[in-house]
């Protein structure tokens, strides 16, 4: 008996030791399935966070190449709007020049006119009849001043005098020469040579204002001077007028410009 008992002990011993056998092996196998597991978990984990900072770097890259297209598209607009802009200040520069340019040659125009007007020649304006029909009353014409003035110029005369007015007249004797007048035959002597006068309006006759007594000799320093038109001219035949200071003559008629195109007042002579 104590042989069956020894016996069922060895093989409860060996099936124990099979068991803890397996046991240990399922074991193994568990906690190898868990480190499996594990890392299994661990790869995932570690893959979901590379996922995780693969979408954020490419939202910031995203991010960062949007803004760099958005510099870029601020920095083309701002480029544009500052070349506009400069393009505007040009031109209101350029119009500002043009303007100070004009404003430039209206003046520069001004002073030479005035320049003109003042020392080389002056616009007179005819008034009356006693020029007729060489000048009429209206007509303009451009007056130069003369170092001397001789017989036949058409002059203007500014000496005070009983019309208190510029006169236009024509110069007949100069100083030291002796006019007479034969109103018979309407005839000017100039130092007994007699004048042919072409310009006279028509036969004259003696006046009620003509008192200075002929023969009369030119003082120093002074014109004879009559009107073309002799019957409507008070002139230095008359004490009203009487013989011209040269200081007083403003210049010489050179041309008529108006009405335009009779510009020659001295035709006659050609």
């Amino acid at each position: 008996m104590s042989s069956d008992i020894e016996k069922f002990l060895e093989a409860f011993e060996e099936e124990t030791e099979e068991a803890s056998v397996d046991v240990k092996e399922e074991t193994a196998e568990a906690e190898l399935s868990e480190e499996n597991l594990v890392t299994e978990v661990d790869s995932a984990d570690d893959k979901k966070t590379k996922l995780k900072n693969q979408k954020f770097n490419n939202f910031f890259k995203n991010k960062e190449a949007k803004g760099e297209k958005e510099e870029k598209a601020d920095a083309q607009v701002e480029a544009e709007v500052k070349t506009e802009v400069e393009a505007v200040i040009d031109k209101k520069k350029q119009l500002h020049l043009n303007i100070y340019d004009f404003a430039s040659i209206i003046m520069a125009a001004f002073i030479i006119i005035t320049v003109i007007f003042t020392f080389v020649f002056r616009l007179v304006g005819v008034k009356g009849q006693s020029m007729e029909s060489t000048l009429f009353e209206n007509d303009w014409l451009i007056t130069m001043p003369q170092e001397e003035y001789v017989y036949g110029d058409i002059v203007v005369i500014t000496e005070p005098n009983y019309f208190n007015e510029p006169l236009i007249k024509r110069v007949i004797a100069t100083e030291g020469q002796t006019v007479d007048i034969d109103y018979a035959s309407s005839t000017v002597y100039v130092d007994g040579v007699a004048l042919q006068e072409p310009y006279i309006n028509e036969s004259f006759i003696l006046q009620n204002n003509d008192d200075i007594p002929f023969p009369y000799t030119v003082p120093e320093g002074h014109l004879f001077c009559m009107g073309d038109n002799r019957n409507h001219s008070t002139d230095s035949r008359s004490t009203l007028i009487g013989s011209v200071d040269e200081r007083y003559i403003l210049g010489k008629a050179k041309v008529r410009i108006l009405p335009f195109g009779d510009f020659d007042i001295y035709d006659y002579e050609q």
